[in-house]
């Protein structure tokens, strides 16, 4: 009987372990994409849901393309910070505020050879729940304002 059990303990242990490393590769590979609307302009976006592509970011990319930008949403409010970890190309930071502009910074600039305690840290004046990456100068370009307002549109 304990020989049954040591091989179904085993078994159970190879199954875990390999549903762990898929879903280990499958956070890292599927990166959800969705389209949404800003200032008239219909964008289409990647979307970071979980903590390791959060952190990843744009992070190591050549650029945005075939891409639009980059969306973060998060479930608490907070001041969402932002770095130009491994980025090679600037961007725009927008935060929002229940789909709502609070703040944003124009044409952030890469910091390319930075230890990760050097970078300058991003964060908006008052509280968010969403952060948007745009390419540089786009919300030049767009007028982007205080005020406006974010939509997802469905398809």
């Amino acid at each position: 009987m304990s020989e049954k059990m040591s091989r179904g303990k085993i078994i159970f242990l190879i199954v875990f372990f390999v549903a762990a490393v898929f879903l280990f590769i499958f956070q890292r590979v599927n990166w959800p994409h969705m389209t949404v609307e800003l200032k008239d302009q219909r964008l289409n976006v990647l979307v970071a849901k979980n903590i390791y592509q959060q952190r990843k970011g744009l992070g190591g990319r050549d650029s945005l393309a075939p891409y639009d930008g980059m969306l973060f949403p998060y479930s608490l409010l907070g001041k969402p910070t932002m770095v130009m970890r491994d980025m090679e190309f600037s961007i725009d930071i927008v935060w929002f505020l229940d789909g709502e502009v609070v703040d944003f910074a124009p044409q952030v600039a890469i910091e390319p050879d930075r230890e990760e305690y050097e970078y300058t840290k991003y964060y908006p004046r008052t509280e968010a729940n969403l952060v948007l990456e745009l390419p540089g100068g786009w919300s030049d370009e767009y007028d982007l304002r205080i005020g406006d307002k974010i939509r997802i549109v469905e398809e």
